[in-house]
């Protein structure tokens, strides 16, 4: 089974350093858990981002992955909603 892993979060709209830091951690995350992420921002609201994760084989494994590397690139503190989900069959 895969899980599918949504992290999102609301940020001033024109943030280039923050984006910058999301697309370091995305790189470190393929890098050590070998799952590539996408960045998405709400139509309706383009202060709301999200994180998303796909094709996860262990959930507890990624999350430890995903941790570490948000600390590393200073985004431990950002306040975050995370949702996770599995296909229904």
């Amino acid at each position: 089974m895969s899980y599918s892993f949504y992290c999102y979060f609301k940020v001033d709209t024109d943030n280039a350093p923050l984006l910058a830091r999301l697309r370091a951690l995305q790189a470190g995350v393929l890098a050590r858990a070998g799952v590539a992420g996408r960045l998405l921002r709400r139509r309706d609201d383009a202060g709301t981002w999200m994180e998303v994760y796909e094709e996860i084989a262990d959930a507890d494994a990624f999350r430890r992955v995903w941790q570490e590397v948000c600390a590393e690139c200073g985004l431990a503190a950002l306040s975050r909603h995370e949702e996770w989900f599995q296909p229904l069959d």
